[in-house]
């Protein structure tokens, strides 16, 4: 994978917590997308009240579990590979456990037993509250397998332990599934049909997070502008609800409203949209609310309408382009992001401009760049022949992620002697003087510590950049303090 931003939000996670209670000890790493980390977070809570604290080292665990990605082969590859270092330290501690959550253990289910000797469970998205369990079933010497997909589970009644966490940041997942079937995503296979959470529960997490001093929340799902309450039940099942649920039915803006209102000191951010179904009522919100980040990633996967239709992606360039614009005419300056596919199936050297065309007429502040990865069970996977190239496919992955560097380039400078509101959530990776933080634009920023401490907004002046981070200095205190 290759990405245009510093600081990377993806890869691996090792979570700490501690209740001492808790005699038996969880190992818990998280690969993928967010999701998965919010996952580990529900998983944890669940285990805590079977008598497991969590640690960071992995030689004294009785259980490791390891929350899997299936997007690319890549990320299915990273994950075997961790499983033979547990293989490794399960010989010198063979009372230790190990189990496979999430899309992987959907996607492979049993087979996992029969390939990884030394996988003990496998246990899919919607199946963490059977943990309880499965771990009987493994304690009492027998492999443990659960990954049937469940039509209604969002987690809603679970407080997730918060792990690995700076304190001022957190995910709060708002749906589960995805019902948009492109053909080279696993995700409605591995994660079911789209369903979506309860505002209630929705507003009391946030509610306990902004109680602990959290700062900042990203509300999460699949395709978060596909979220619909109506009290319960499948999206697509909405055209039979009753016609007061319809009346009172909320919609994705109508609980960004909600939050951003009750929460005005809170930054509110999303993850991820999908343009055949954002609305430009969620622009309006983000108009409304100042603490709402002025910051849309916006997956496009091809530049090419013939492409996007071989993909199933409901929407063509031109549709794009025109929810482009009303965002800049609507949210000027709103930073968008993207997500790019390079050698999909039958790509032509002229679907390959369409889509650097497109890139030069969005001029994304960063983006997620990858080559086409054949996924079995997809209709990719089944129906098209991986026909690029792999010399091709990094040809032009190249050219993307070279263009890509530009645009960064050229929306980094644009902050240069201007003063940003900056969320400090951590030091820099580069220097333990420097804090490290966030605009609202989702742009990383670093500059001195003095006398400034995590978690405080602070209004930062822009002297200096590279292509994906600002450098500054601060010069007071945000009035959101």
């Amino acid at each position: 994978m290759e990405k245009i931003i510093d600081e990377s939000k993806q890869g691996e996670s090792i979570v700490l917590a501690k209740k001492p209670e808790n005699t038996r000890k969880l190992y818990i790493e998280s690969y993928g997308c967010q999701m998965n980390f919010a996952d580990s977070e529900v998983v944890a809570s669940i285990l805590a009240k079977e008598g497991f604290n969590t640690t960071d080292r992995l030689e004294e665990a009785d259980l490791v579990l390891v929350n899997t990605c299936s997007i690319r082969d890549k990320a299915e590859q990273t994950v075997r590979k961790r499983l033979e270092k547990y293989n490794a330290v399960k010989r010198h501690n063979p009372k230790m456990k190990v189990g496979v959550l999430g899309c992987m253990a959907e996607r492979l289910k049993s087979k996992f037993l029969e390939e990884e000797k030394i996988v003990d469970m496998v246990v899919g998205p919607d199946a963490y509250k059977d943990l309880p369990n499965l771990i009987e079933e493994i304690d009492e010497g027998r492999n443990a397998v659960n990954v049937v997909l469940s039509k209604d589970e969002t987690y809603g009644d679970i407080a997730p332990v918060r792990l690995n966490t700076n304190g001022v940041s957190a995910l709060v997942s708002i749906t589960r599934g995805c019902d948009n079937m492109c053909t080279f995503c696993v995700v409605p296979f591995t994660r079911g049909r789209e369903r979506s959470r309860d505002p209630q529960s929705i507003l009391e997490e946030i509610q306990e997070l902004s109680d602990k001093n959290f700062k900042e929340v990203t509300l999460l799902g699949q395709n978060v502008d596909s979220f619909l309450w109506y009290g319960g039940g499948l999206k697509k099942d909405f055209e039979k609800a009753s016609e007061m649920q319809k009346a009172t039915a909320v919609n994705f803006a109508k609980l960004l409203d909600m939050v951003a209102t009750k929460f005005p000191k809170l930054r509110v951010r999303f993850s991820t949209s999908n343009p055949q179904d954002m609305h430009e009522n969620v622009f309006h919100v983000m108009k409304k609310h100042k603490n709402i980040c002025k910051h849309i990633h916006l997956p496009v996967q091809s530049g090419s309408n013939r492409i996007l239709k071989e993909m199933n992606r409901l929407h063509t360039r031109e549709e794009y382009f025109t929810l482009i614009d009303k965002i800049q005419e609507i949210l000027p300056g709103c930073a968008v992001s993207q997500d790019l596919i390079a050698g999909f199936p039958t790509e032509t050297e002229e679907d390959h401009q369409d889509t650097l065309s497109l890139m030069d007429y969005v001029k994304y502040h960063f983006g997620y760049m990858f080559t086409y990865s054949e996924r079995p069970g997809t209709m990719a996977g089944r129906k098209m022949e991986d026909d690029i190239p792999e010399e091709t496919k990094k040809r032009r992955l190249a050219e993307i992620i070279e263009l890509q560097r530009k645009h960064s380039a050229f929306r980094t400078q644009a902050y240069l002697n201007t003063i940003q509101e900056v969320l400090i959530d951590g030091t820099s990776k580069k220097s333990d003087t420097h804090w490290k933080g966030r605009t609202s634009h989702n742009t990383v920023v670093v500059f001195p510590k003095e006398h400034y401490q995590l978690g405080e907004f602070v209004n930062v002046k822009i002297n200096d950049c590279t292509s994906a981070t600002l450098i500054g200095e601060a010069i007071a205190h945000s009035e959101n303090n």
